[in-house]
């Protein structure tokens, strides 16, 4: 089994913030519900990043569409003389 590190880090929270974390633990700890916030945080800024990263190599502006079909309808033309 494996067993998991942890270090020891002081960070300042925002009383709002705080006062969620511990209105929301449940059984646990509130430094348990802060580490799962966090990695579900961390998460999802990763994810934004890579569709940031994805719309970068493929672009789906109205022009692009319009492109596409006036392609698909050429290739049809194309097909249907052969």
């Amino acid at each position: 089994m494996s067993t998991v590190s942890k270090a020891t880090q002081t960070f300042s929270l925002d009383k709002e913030v705080l006062a969620e974390v511990k209105r929301t633990k449940g059984k646990g700890s509130a430094s348990e519900r802060a580490n799962h916030l966090l990695k579900f945080a961390l998460e999802l800024e990763k994810k934004a990043a890579l569709h940031e990263e994805a719309a970068g190599f493929f672009p789906a502006g109205p022009g692009e569409r319009d492109e596409r079909r006036s392609y698909q309808a050429a290739t049809v033309r194309s097909w249907s003389r052969d």
